[in-house]
């Protein structure tokens, strides 16, 4: 098999990313948990303070977890996983639980819990529940919506106080944050939602120009350069997208800057930092896949942007499995990049 040769994301894939997501859903521990304890009593286990989320090694790993089995039933709604991801959910997605999860953001000391990566995740789900045709879904999509009206209401209280976007490649990242929150507004068709996301994508990155793509850190999982590319590619509208992504990455033909067509390299994958390269790349081929769908018929740079996007699919996607350390999460990128 050519190993830079696209993986369709077919039945049997699907079954694959299933099984690695379900083995660690509903496993506690190793927990690595966002907790601040404000005295002795907040001394608790991960699923006494999250009934729903508290396996997958950490809370948004979780989240988008769920997010993951939830896209692969609608997808693929005979897998030989899919009693068991209905099960699953049905067990969790309660109203109690849904209740505690909410109740633990009330918290004074969980004010910026999961901020703002796990806010955009839990976003993302929502949105993929209220999507889904099916009466589970639209049960599940129901009995969520507090947990996601609480995020949506964070969101709301936060983005017109920060002055500046967090640019980094890790959990901090703005520009990915924005983008999967906007997938919800527009599913949800929550118009005021859906501006306030677009006015600061637009006063945080519509001026940028000339990037210099200093990436990746030693331990960045999204691009920053190529992640704000794929916001504004969902803010503005086709013509101007291709005028501001002109001046953004003015040499792509060229494949420069070179980093950007470099898939990175992991040294070891037992350790969590380090791994998050894997990450990388299967999160590049999503970006890199998604801005040359908005190119126009015939840009050079959509071949380019594809070819590269093929190289950093096949460097990331063996890797799925293997070591708890990206096996908990992992997945839900190779599920973009294919699915980009």
């Amino acid at each position: 098999m050519n190993p830079h040769a696209p993986l369709a994301l077919d039945a049997a894939l699907a079954s694959k990313f299933a099984q690695v997501a379900l083995g660690h859903l509903t496993r506690e521990y190793p927990n690595k948990l966002d907790h601040v304890m404000a005295d002795a009593a907040d001394v608790q286990s991960p699923r006494a303070l999250h009934p729903i989320f508290y396996g997958s090694f950490d809370w948004h790993s979780c989240v988008h977890g769920y997010w993951l089995i939830a896209r692969l039933l609608d997808r693929f709604p005979d897998l030989p996983e899919a009693p068991r991801i209905r099960a699953v959910i049905d067990e969790h997605f309660t109203e109690a639980n849904v209740a505690a999860e909410v109740a633990y953001l009330q918290r004074p000391a969980a004010r910026g819990f999961e901020r703002p990566y796990g806010w955009a995740w839990l976003l993302a789900l929502a949105g993929q529940l209220r999507s889904m045709t099916s009466a589970d879904g639209r049960r599940w999509a129901h009995t969520l919506q507090p947990l996601a009206d609480a995020f949506v209401a964070r969101f709301v209280e936060f983005l017109p106080k920060s002055t500046y976007p967090l640019r980094v490649g890790t959990h901090f990242n703005m520009a990915f944050a924005l983008t999967l929150s906007l997938g919800y507004a527009r599913v949800a068709q929550d118009a005021d939602f859906e501006r306030l996301l677009s006015a600061t994508a637009l006063r945080w990155f519509e001026k940028d120009e000339a990037c210099q793509a200093w990436e990746p850190a030693g331990d960045e999982f999204l691009s920053p350069s190529l992640m704000e590319a794929v916001l504004m590619r969902h803010v503005l509208p086709e013509g101007r997208f291709v005028g501001w992504f002109d001046r953004f990455l003015p040499q792509i033909a060229a494949r420069e800057p070179a980093t950007l067509f470099t898939p990175a390299t992991v040294t070891d994958r037992s350790d969590g930092k380090l791994a998050h390269l894997d990450g990388l790349n299967l999160s590049r081929a999503w970006c890199q896949r998604t801005i040359a769908r908005a190119l126009p018929a015939g840009d050079a740079r959509a071949a380019v942007l594809n070819a590269s996007a093929d190289e950093h699919l096949a460097s990331g996607i063996a890797h799925v499995a293997g070591d708890y350390m990206g096996e908990h999460w992992l997945a839900t990128f190779a599920l973009l990049a294919r699915e980009a």
